[in-house]
């Protein structure tokens, strides 16, 4: 669907009069086009003069990035959502272009899929905040991304929660389940970092004035945007090290509990090993033989073999408790 705000929302048809009308419109024109059906993206091109390639970026699944035209300024920033799925940390991080393009007295947005960022600041226009659209089209277009980048802290919030619990079970939990939620962790910061990184380098140009249509009283609000996304790119690396911390912990977990558990398995052979010696000595049937083991014959043979065995046990159990291996 195509809107048009001229210090006010409307609604306009997607013709191509109505789109040059709505162009030509006094004072600052946003044109908005999300869902778009086939064709909307091309109608709305071909009415402003936006070059086809800036269609196709949008389209497409390109980096976050910013053109200078002679006749308008592109910049393309994502659209952030953590998706949840079905099980515990099942979450990715998805990411929609959003582009915005102006000119000297009109803006146009550009999504394939509703971006609420979008819609928030839309509707500060419907709620009649006639100084947005007073204020021009590079102060709407401010607006936009940064309602956008505010969403992105929504997700490092949401992120940091995981981490604080994944960091309260690595010390205790040895569960597979721990390793492959730091896994899925630092998945979603991998792929939040590349969008953070992108969106900071398409702002610095604009955060300088380097396009001419971004006048000199709104570079210091995208300064602020810039500003923003430099601490998105440094919580993300912070959130990075946590994670990292946490797997080791976790590996150092897992290690310890494998070596308590070859410790109790080294204690009870060794105990064994002499009375494995005892029972196989005494088991080699020498009664017949001229050199025969006088103990064979013994009436309390039996009884003293395993008092023996049952001391030495004991011994070495005790020994190994005060040497504090049990």
């Amino acid at each position: 669907m195509v809107f048009a705000a001229d210090r006010r929302p409307d609604t306009y048809d997607d013709g191509p009069e109505a789109l040059r009308a709505a162009k030509a419109a006094p004072g600052t024109t946003w044109v908005r086009v999300t869902d778009a059906a086939p064709g909307e993206f091309d109608r709305v091109a071909e009415a402003f003069g936006i070059h086809p390639l800036v269609v196709d970026d949008v389209r497409g699944d390109v980096r976050s990035k910013t053109e200078a035209f002679d006749e308008y300024t592109f910049t393309l920033v994502k659209d952030a959502e953590l998706r949840t799925g079905d099980q515990p940390f099942d979450e990715e991080v998805r990411a929609d272009p959003v582009g915005v393009v102006f000119g000297d007295d009109w803006v146009v947005t550009l999504s394939a899929s509703r971006a609420e960022a979008v819609d928030r600041v839309w509707g500060a226009v419907g709620r009649g905040d006639e100084r947005l659209l007073e204020r021009g089209p590079d102060f709407v277009a401010y607006r936009v991304v940064d309602a956008l980048v505010d969403e992105y802290f929504e997700i490092l919030d949401r992120i940091e929660t995981q981490i604080e619990t994944i960091e309260e079970a690595v010390v205790d939990s040895t569960d597979v389940a721990t390793l492959e939620a730091i896994n899925a962790v630092r998945r979603d910061l991998l792929a939040f970092r590349k969008l953070a990184w992108a969106s900071r380098e398409a702002v610095t140009g604009l955060s300088r004035g380097d396009p001419r249509h971004v006048r000199p009283e709104t570079e210091k609000y995208w300064r602020d945007v810039y500003d923003h996304l430099v601490q998105v790119v440094e919580f993300v690396e912070t959130y990075r090290d946590l994670t990292s911390g946490a797997r080791d912990i976790y590996l150092n977990t897992v290690s310890q509990s494998t070596n308590e558990v070859m410790k109790t398995l080294t204690v009870i052979a060794t105990v064994f090993l002499p009375l494995t010696f005892v029972v196989g000595v005494y088991g080699m049937n020498f009664g017949d033989s001229p050199y025969n083991m006088p103990e064979l014959g013994w009436t309390l043979g039996y009884p003293a073999a395993m008092l023996g065995m049952l001391g030495i046990a004991a011994v070495m159990l005790l020994h190994f408790r005060r040497r504090g291996y049990l």
